[in-house]
Order: structure tokens, then C-alpha cells, then sequence
């Protein structure tokens, strides 16, 4: 174990080993591992900071979905305190679950390496990492001790690993520990060796043997498989079948009455059922060489059935394999299916499109035919409710093209495109849990206020979504007027509740909804016109007149082109605007809607709604369902937002 002298300069002077050769240098940071998910940097923080100061903390979250992966990093200033935390604090209860804290190992070689890693096998299922780990510190310094449990049941699998700094430790702890009894059981304690490496791997000699045909025994399989070489075993699994096989339709008979008539036969009385031939065995052979060439021979074999039935087929391919564990059969499917994923993604990366805000009455072949002047469609589809062509449209589809060029050219061109009536939203597909991240990533920097991150906003304030004047933005003085302004500029919507965010006359400028031809500023009659210059009173207060040196007078400009009628908001309409008036006319429209259920909070959240593109905030002014439920999101990142500022 390395320490550390008084003097800062020194660097901790290296022990030697066993072997004698240095032991390795130890940093200041510590491993923490077997963490509960919900386990946070502030809660690490809490308690190793109580051991000694602490430099940084890190947990290692998914890349995604930022879930946390279980283990954390904890960096100390001083050597000496991520020792005393070592010592300590290992295998303490961190939220209901012991942790375990070992060396942080920067170079990969000494524990890729395997030397003075030992594998203990057959442990009692009380065992835990603790009770490994005091039985075998007697033989060394141990940078790392683990019992392997279930990851669902948390139950001990009965084998673990401990690995020693050095190799003679690692030899002591094998040569005094191995054939003990530890808690009733005789344990055995090796060298750890790779999968790859183990001799079972290249020197299998146990064959597994499927679609065995029914009338087959063992003797039979064992007359087959015997002319490969001598058979240690051979067996072929026998018991009651779960599930019955189905009766084959022969022609012309209709499916769904023949089913019927099947299902309604009564089953057999449990006393009744024989076992039989379950169409799986196993054949092990004395030698390897001759279970190779047993699979490499009959492997694919056609074999005859004897006595088939009628639409069955009268020979049967046999399968053979290497015999394999469940759990290693597991982890090569799941590689194998993880591969085709990953295959199936990136053959339909950048080239495959994600069409929103459709229609109900779009149907596939008019999806293709809108897409089909940009370039080679592969594939198109409207999302709906049910397998049937008929059934109701969930609103959305995609579009596959054969190039990337190609797709981009689409994203360009047909975003935003009106299709029966209303706007399409185009963009490239993504997996779900990308987007999730993404939309995860959004909310937090919005939280935050990050203004380095193109496209946010901040959270918005009290009353204000996008669109609003600058002047609405600036910091307020007395009696809530914003610093800069003049008051005569000042106007409020008759009958605002008090705390009502005041608007400014001027280029950008108008009434929240509702209020529309209300009452203005003092002296200003109904229905005055709203687009007029900044820095220009309107009639009835000529008295007042800015003074060109006066500081932050706004500047003249000219009127703005008259707003579009506040009346039916159409798509064409729409699209005749420019994008800062769209959002200004949609805010109009979703305004009223929002304050009827959420008065305190309309504002914000129709600011954040504005954050979606047009096409979406047509369907929530169309659909009160997609309306509520996008409130109730934003109510809830309006809460997490609090939540963590009080924290």
C-alpha cells in the first residue's frame, strides 16, 4: 500500500512486493461500485467528504437514456483520505445496497492482463463481496473482490473473482484456500482463465441433437451417432409435451372452424398422458475429434419418419450442434441479435423519413405519390391504429428513399408542405431512445438557462413566450415599468388580473388574445391602429415627444404591414407569413386556450409550446386531447425546473 509523506512535493514512496518487484502507484481516486440507480454526486459527496476533502465526483450514466450505470468515481486531494476511505468505507449501505470501493485503475494492462486474478467457485449463497473479501485479505493485497449475483433476483450464483496486486499472492490464497470448507461447502480456487481460453472450449466432446424423429429411442440414436467413434453417452429427452402440435389444415378447409373445432376437443386427464419422445437428445463422445466430425456429418441430415400422418412430411432434417450452457446460448444470441440491429440501423441511416401531421384521409399510395417526384421511394407507410388497411391514421408514416442524397433532398423540400389541407413536418427518423435523449438534453438546458445552446431558450418568466416585444424583456423598475422606457408607453389590457405582463407599443408588438380592440393607453380611442413606430405617441398625447439625446429612446421605424385577421387561423394563411409573425399568430390562437386551465401558468407554457414546430401546434389548436396532455408535460418540467433550484 502506498502513503505519502508530509512534505506535498514527495510523491508516496512504492512498497515492494512479494515478488520484489514495486507494487503499483496509487492515485487519490477510488472506485465505488454495486450503486443503487437513484444514487446521485450529491449524495457521494455527503458521505466521503466526511472521510477527508473531496476533489470531484463522477457517475457514470448511459450515454442515452442517462440512466446510471451503477459505479461512480470519487477523486480525493490526498492519498492518504482515499485510503482511510478504502479502509473504512467498504461495503458500507449506500440506499440499501453494500457498495464497493477499490483503486481506480487508469492503465488497462494489469487487469486485462489476469495476473493474480483467482476464480472461486461452489459458495455458499450466503457469502456476500464482504465475506469473500476478509477471508481472502489474509493472503494480500486485494484490488478487487466480487460474488456474481442474479441481476434480477440479486441471489449469489455461488463463484466470484478476487484479484491480488501481485501473483504470489494470488498463488498463496490458491494453495491454502482451495478444497476448504467455507459455510458447508468445499470450495475450489483456480487461476482465473478467459472464455476463450478454457480447455472445454476447444475440446468439447458433448453434441446436442434436435428434430430427432418420434419413433426414435436411444439406442437408436446411439446406433446412428456410433459410426463416428466411440459414444461415452447417449440420450434423448423423454417427458409430457407443454403444447400439443398443430393439426396441419388439409385443403379447402376454412382455418378459423377447423382451430374452433380443435380447441373444443377435451384434453386428456393428467393420470392418462404418457411421456415420450420430446425430440431432443444429447450424444457425447469419448473423444473430440469424433464429435466434430459427427456434427460436420449430420448436421442438415435427412432422416425418415416412420408412419407419418397425413400433410406431414415423411423425412426430417436432423440438427446437431455443440452442446452449450443456457447462459452462453443466451449471450450468442443476444450478440447475434444485437449485430442485426445495428446492421438494420445503419442500413436505413439517413436515408429513412419521419412524416408528422398527416391527414387522416392519407393513405399509403398517396404518401408515396407526394414523395415520389424527389427521387427512388423503397418504402412507404402511414402509421395506423390496427393491421388493417382501414384502420383509423395515427397521423404519421414514413418514407424510405434509396439514397441519402435523396432524403435530405425530401427534408428540404417537403417540410412544411400542405397535403389535404394541412402542413407536413419532414425530418429523418430516429430510434426512440435517441430522441428521448435528445428531448431530455432540451428540457435540462432550458432549465438551466444555457444560452450557449443554439435553438434554446431559457425557461421563460412570468407572461412571456416567444414573439414578445424586447421591450417586455427588459429588466423592470419601480411599479413593474422596464427600465428604459418611458411610462405614456405603458399599456394593459382592461380587466388584466394584477401581475398582468404589460405590453409596448411598437414593431412586434400586440394584445394578448382576447383583448383584441380593447381599450388601449390614455387618450388612445378603440381599434387604433397597433403597428405604429417606436418612439411615435399616438393621437391625443402630442404633448410628449422623445428628445433625440434621450438615453435608450427607441428607434424610428416604419410601420410594419397590417397583421393577418385574428379570426380562423388556415394553413395559407400561415404560410404567407413570415416565421416570426407565424408564431406570433399561433400564440394569439393558443393563448386563450392554455388560460382557461392553467391562468397562473399560461405564459410559460405557451412559451414552451411555441418551442414546436408549426405543424404540431396546429394539431394541439385542433385536438384539446394533445393539448391537455402537452400541458401536463410542461407542468411537469416547470416542477422539475423548481425542484432543482430549490435544491
Amino acid at each position: 500500500m502506498s502513503t505519502m509523506t508530509e512534505t506535498p512535493p514527495a510523491p508516496p514512496a512504492p512498497t515492494q512486493g512479494a515478488n520484489g518487484q514495486p507494487a503499483p502507484f496509487h492515485s487519490a481516486s477510488l472506485y465505488v461500485g454495486d450503486l443503487a440507480v437513484d444514487v446521485n454526486e450529491g449524495l457521494l459527496f455527503e458521505i466521503f467528504n466526511a472521510v477527508g476533502p473531496v476533489a470531484s465526483i463522477r457517475v457514470c450514466r448511459d450515454a442515452v437514456t442517462r440512466r446510471s450505470l451503477g459505479y461512480a468515481y470519487v477523486n480525493f486531494h490526498q492519498v492518504s483520505d482515499a485510503e482511510r476511505a478504502l479502509d473504512t468505507m467498504n461495503y458500507t449501505m449506500i440506499k440499501t445496497k453494500p457498495c464497493r470501493i477499490m483503486w481506480s485503475q487508469r492503465d488497462p494492462s494489469l487487469r486485462k492482463s489476469g495476473v493474480g486474478n483467482i476464480f472461486v467457485k461452489n459458495l455458499a449463497e450466503t457469502i456476500d463481496n464482504k465475506q469473500l473479501y476478509d477471508t481472502f485479505s489474509l493472503f494480500g493485497n486485494i484490488l478487487s473482490c466480487k460474488v456474481v449475483t442474479d441481476p434480477e433476483t440479486g441471489a449469489s450464483k455461488g463463484y466470484g473473482y478476487v484479484h491480488y496486486e501481485t501473483a504470489d499472492a494470488a498463488d498463496a490464497a490458491i494453495a491454502k484456500l482451495d478444497g476448504m470448507t467455507i459455510e458447508g461447502l468445499e470450495v475450489n480456487v483456480i487461476n482465473f482463465m478467459r472464455r476463450n481460453e478454457r480447455p472445454d472450449q476447444a475440446s468439447w466432446t458433448n453434441a446436442y441433437v434436435k428434430n430427432i424423429p418420434l419413433h426414435w429411442d436411444d439406442e437408436k440414436l446411439n446406433t446412428v451417432f456410433a459410426e463416428f467413434g466411440e459414444i461415452a453417452s447417449a440420450t434423448i429427452a423423454r417427458g409430457i409435451p407443454k403444447y400439443k402440435p398443430k393439426k396441419p389444415k388439409a385443403e379447402g378447409e376454412e382455418g378459423p372452424e377447423g382451430e374452433k373445432e380443435e380447441e373444443e376437443k377435451p384434453e386428456e386427464p393428467e393420470g392418462e398422458q404418457r411421456e415420450q419422445n420430446l425430440g431432443y437428445g444429447f450424444v457425447c463422445f469419448v473423444t473430440h475429434e469424433n464429435a466434430v466430425e459427427a456434427v460436420e456429418t449430420l448436421n442438415g441430415k435427412m432422416f425418415p419418419v416412420a408412419n407419418p400422418k397425413e400433410g406431414e412430411p415423411e423425412e426430417q432434417e436432423l440438427f446437431v450442434c455443440r452442446a452449450q450452457k443456457k447462459n452462453e446460448r443466451e449471450r450468442e444470441l443476444k450478440s447475434m441479435f444485437d449485430q442485426m440491429k445495428v446492421e438494420r440501423i445503419n442500413k436505413f441511416q439517413g436515408v429513412n423519413l419521419y412524416v408528422k401531421n398527416l391527414d387522416d384521409m392519407v393513405t399509403d399510395d398517396q404518401l408515396r405519390e407526394e414523395f415520389s417526384s424527389i427521387g427512388t421511394i423503397t418504402s412507404a407507410r402511414v402509421m395506423r391504429e390496427g393491421k388493417e388497411p382501414t384502420s383509423a391514421s395515427r397521423g404519421f408514416g414514413f418514407v424510405c428513399y434509396s439514397s441519402p442524397e435523396e432524403a435530405t433532398k425530401a427534408v428540404n423540400e417537403m417540410n412544411g408542405k400542405i397535403i389535404n389541407g394541412k402542413p407536413i413536418f419532414v425530418a429523418l427518423a430516429q430510434r426512440k431512445e435517441v430522441r428521448r435523449a435528445q428531448l431530455e438534453a432540451q428540457h435540462t438546458s432550458m432549465g438551466r438557462g444555457n444560452p450557449s445552446m443554439p435553438g434554446r431558450m431559457p425557461m421563460p418568466m412570468q407572461g412571456m413566450y416567444p414573439g414578445m416585444p424586447y421591450a417586455m424583456l427588459q429588466p423592470r423598475g419601480p411599479a413593474g415599468v422596464p427600465q428604459g422606457y418611458p411610462m405614456g408607453m405603458m399599456m394593459a389590457p382592461r380587466g388584466a388580473p394584477r401581475g398582468y405582463p404589460q405590453m409596448v407599443g411598437g414593431r412586434g408588438a400586440y394584445p394578448m388574445p382576447g383583448y383584441v380592440g380593447g381599450r388601449g393607453p390614455r387618450g388612445m380611442p378603440r381599434g387604433a391602429p397597433r403597428g405604429q413606430p417606436r418612439g411615435a405617441m399616438p393621437r391625443g398625447q402630442q404633448g410628449f415627444q422623445l428628445k433625440g439625446n434621450v438615453r435608450n429612446a427607441p428607434v424610428p421605424q416604419q410601420a410594419p404591414a397590417p397583421q393577418p385577421d385574428a379570426g380562423v387561423l388556415t394553413p395559407a394563411a400561415l404560410a404567407a407569413a413570415s416565421p416570426e409573425l407565424q408564431k406570433n399568430m399561433i400564440g394569439e390562437r393558443l393563448y386563450p386556450l392554455i388560460h382557461t386551465s392553467q391562468p397562473e401558468l399560461a405564459g410559460k407554457i405557451t412559451g414552451m409550446l411555441l418551442e414546436m414546430d408549426n405543424g404540431e401546434l396546429l394539431h394541439l389548436l385542433e385536438s384539446p386531447e394533445a393539448l391537455s396532455s402537452k400541458i401536463k408535460e410542461a407542468i411537469q418540467v416547470l416542477e422539475a425546473h423548481a425542484q432543482s433550484a430549490a435544491e
